[in-house]
């Protein structure tokens, strides 16, 4: 059997998922309703926050960032998707198929740390608010997010790399809806330990990384939280991080079922399961969780609703 890796190899087949026409038109129009949602959900947040400038503060300034890769990752893997459902083509170049996979690690590993800068300002907000202004300054909150995208593209760019040295010789079927990490090392013949070692280091430090620092902020948001005396006074402090705790929980239990395991145990259905749920229904729940609990965003929504209201007056 011949062996072939990105200097040969002409393709692979997504085979997506399922093979029922019913189901994938059911599909199709579903995730169609679910993209548009997210795309107008996360354009939308992007607009409230840059047009209101009482939401011009470190925590929405880390909200549009994540609305902004929300959107982008979405993207990357949704519009395929549908291509894939509606019409006869499973195909997908190499060049393609790790082109998508280098952008989608990217924006999740960039999501990852994003929520942990965000866990971070909810610390300083809750345990330090005399010092919220100095502490998160516009420098800090500039550095965080650089750093953010600094660690997710070296991150990225070195399992990529790595992966698209490997050969294939078992199949070109990519039994996945999209090009992730898993199903495409189930695809090698080469002996995977050292690749899989790299990505679990890489991709296992940002998750790490990312975990301390959410869990320690929560921690201390907690101890503080019971610190205080009033009823009232825990509430509004609680529900300050409440969103924040929904949107992380979430995202962090689909990713750690999907990608800390071997190759070895992918399994088509339950992976799938939970792929679908973290790169296409995830990107549109987030502005919801930030939009429906947040106070000040529906405030910032009636101004804006009554700004135009005045305008079409005038």
């Amino acid at each position: 059997m011949g062996r072939w890796n990105s200097t040969s190899v002409p393709g692979f087949i997504l085979m997506g998922l399922t093979d029922s026409a019913e189901t994938q038109l059911v599909l199709s129009v579903l995730f169609l309703l679910i993209y548009l949602i997210t795309v107008l959900g996360n354009m939308g947040m992007i607009l409230i926050i840059r047009l209101d400038l009482q939401l011009h503060t470190p925590m929405y300034f880390f909200l549009t960032h994540l609305s902004l890769v929300d959107l982008s990752y979405s993207s990357v893997i949704t519009p395929k998707t549908l291509q894939s459902l509606l019409t006869s083509k499973k195909s997908i170049s190499f060049l393609g198929c790790f082109t998508q996979m280098y952008f989608f690690v990217i924006f999740v590993a960039a999501e990852c740390l994003l929520l942990s800068s965000m866990a971070y300002d909810r610390y300083v907000a809750i345990c330090n608010p005399l010092l919220y202004p100095v502490i998160m300054s516009t420098g800090l909150c500039h550095a965080l997010l650089a750093g953010s995208y600094v660690i997710a593209f070296v991150d990225s760019t070195v399992n990529v790399v790595f992966m698209s040295r490997l050969y294939f010789c078992k199949s070109n079927v990519i039994q996945h809806f999209f090009c992730d990490i898993s199903p495409i090392l189930a695809l090698s013949c080469s002996d995977t330990f050292e690749v899989e070692l790299i990505i679990y280091i890489c991709g296992g430090s940002n998750l790490v990384l990312s975990l301390i620092i959410i869990s320690g902020s929560y921690v201390s948001i907690l101890s503080t939280i019971l610190k205080i005396n009033s009823t009232a006074g825990k509430k509004k402090a609680f529900s300050t991080c409440a969103s924040h705790l929904l949107g992380v929980t979430i995202f962090y239990s689909t990713m750690i079922f999907t990608y800390l395991k071997p190759k070895t145990s992918y399994s088509l259905g339950k992976d799938q399961v939970a792929s679908v749920f973290y790169t296409i229904v995830i990107p549109m729940l987030n502005p919801l969780i930030y939009s429906l609990r947040n106070k000040e965003v529906k405030s910032a929504v009636r101004v804006l609703q009554k700004r135009e209201g005045c305008r079409k007056l005038k």
